[in-house]
């Protein structure tokens, strides 16, 4: 009786350092990654084909934003934040402060698109003129070539990596420290899509989105950078060839040199196949910008 207890307490114990090694496993491929909505669904498409590839990998993707990925990453709940602009200064210093050795990746290249309402008989439209339209010096279509109609401008949240890029790169022309900001009347949404909604249901909106969420609900504006330049619609091919001129990085962000299971995925979205996703998911690869 001694000996089958005996027994049991073995098996029991063995049992218990089995599961525990499963567990400490099952951590060791788990990847979490928050961050940019422009990315969500692109982070998605490498995470499903990634655990094809490893089924004892897991990987979950949420968005939120860049800056809130970036955050994540800060306070360690996430091991890559996925973020449309770069981090801040004040980033650096808190990661730093946190005990981080962040590293950066370039991942892929994103084009924002301008968007309108498909009734909208606007085609085309200069730095300066946006830049106008999101700050509020421009109020009316007409002001611009288009219906005598009050502009309802639309943008995405402050904590957007796509917001921060087209304040600095578009209402500020480029210059990051202007003073330019958005419309106090500016519409704030929370997410890329809730902007191709609002737009395809009213025929007064503007917005930005990202070349990849565009869909048949709006319209793509051309854009100029200067008067008297080609005015060139959203593409890839453009985004390529550096002719379409909003047109911005898409990064990783880590908080030490990716040892493991992180690594080998950070290399599987830099490879040949990884960046045969971009493409597919409408974004620009590395080495064809």
């Amino acid at each position: 009786m001694k000996n089958k207890r005996g027994y049991f307490v073995i098996f029991a114990v063995m049992g218990l350092l089995c599961s525990g090694l499963s567990l400490l496993n099952a951590a060791e491929n788990m990847i979490q990654i928050k961050g940019s909505d422009t990315m969500v669904n692109l982070g998605q498409a490498w995470a499903e084909e990634f655990m094809n590839e490893h089924p004892d990998a897991s990987i979950a993707v949420t968005g939120g934003g860049s800056g809130t990925g970036i955050a994540a990453l800060i306070n360690g709940t996430c091991d890559i934040a996925e973020a449309s602009r770069d981090m801040k200064p004040q980033e650096w210093e808190q990661a730093k402060k946190a005990g981080h050795d962040v590293h950066e990746f370039k991942v892929a290249v994103d084009a924002l698109a301008v968007v309108v309402n498909p009734s909208n008989p606007v085609k085309e439209l200069t730095f300066d003129q946006l830049s106008g339209i999101f700050t509020g010096k421009i109020t009316n279509w007409n002001e611009v070539g288009g219906k005598d109609q009050k502009i309802l401008v639309l943008s995405r949240d402050r904590n957007s990596g796509t917001h921060v890029y087209f304040l600095e790169h578009v209402l500020r022309k480029g210059n990051e420290k202007g003073p330019e900001q958005y419309a106090p009347s500016t519409l704030m949404l929370p997410s890329t899509q809730a902007i191709i909604d609002e737009v395809a249901q009213s025929d007064s909106t503007i917005g930005y989105v990202g070349l990849g969420y565009v869909s048949p609900k709006v319209k793509t504006v051309a854009v100029a950078k200067k008067s008297g330049e080609p005015f060139v619609q959203p593409s890839k091919a453009d985004a390529m060839n550096k002719t379409y001129p909003i047109a911005r990085p898409l990064l990783f962000y880590t908080a030490t040199d990716p040892q493991g299971a992180e690594k080998t995925f950070v290399d599987f979205v830099l490879s040949e196949k990884g960046q045969k996703i971009v493409e597919a998911m409408d974004f620009v690869p590395l080495g064809e910008k």
